[in-house]
């Protein structure tokens, strides 16, 4: 299996429910390695690049005011198939549909609140990692 880097974005539902530590704590114990990590506030502009696929859906502004509502914390997770097995554990996106056992089934709520955002693919986490981090904050051991 190939080794990868994935972005996670643990969402202001995670934040405000000090479920970052723990979700972490779940992501480590299934051998992912953290590559960098930092807390940050998003706006409009980077949400906007963020969601361009959905940015012109009328829920658009919805999904900017809970996503700027309380800082975010980004990670970049490193592990064999990093990008699958992430969203195996996360689950499905709406966590009402998500199976207990996984991070959504046990702690989401809904399609929007539910903990984390996870990149679906090799070029999506390329662009979001470089998106939400900058040169020299993603680290190699």
């Amino acid at each position: 299996m190939p080794i990868e880097t994935s972005l996670v974005l643990f969402k202001p539902d995670a934040v405000e429910k000090l479920l970052v530590g723990p979700v972490l704590a779940r992501f480590q114990a299934a051998g992912f390695q953290i590559r960098g990590i930092k807390m940050m506030r998003l706006g409009e502009v980077i949400l906007r690049e963020h969601y361009a696929h959905i940015a012109h859906l009328p829920f658009f502004p919805e999904i900017v005011r809970f996503m700027s509502s309380t800082p975010v914390v980004a990670v970049a997770l490193e592990g064999e198939d990093a990008i699958a097995r992430v969203r195996e554990l996360l689950g499905p996106t709406d966590s009402k549909a998500a199976a207990p056992g996984t991070i959504r089934g046990d702690l989401g709520e809904d399609k929007m609140v539910n903990v984390c955002h996870a990149s679906d693919s090799p070029e999506a986490a390329a662009a979001e990692l470089q998106r939400f981090f900058q040169d020299g904050e993603v680290f190699a051991f």
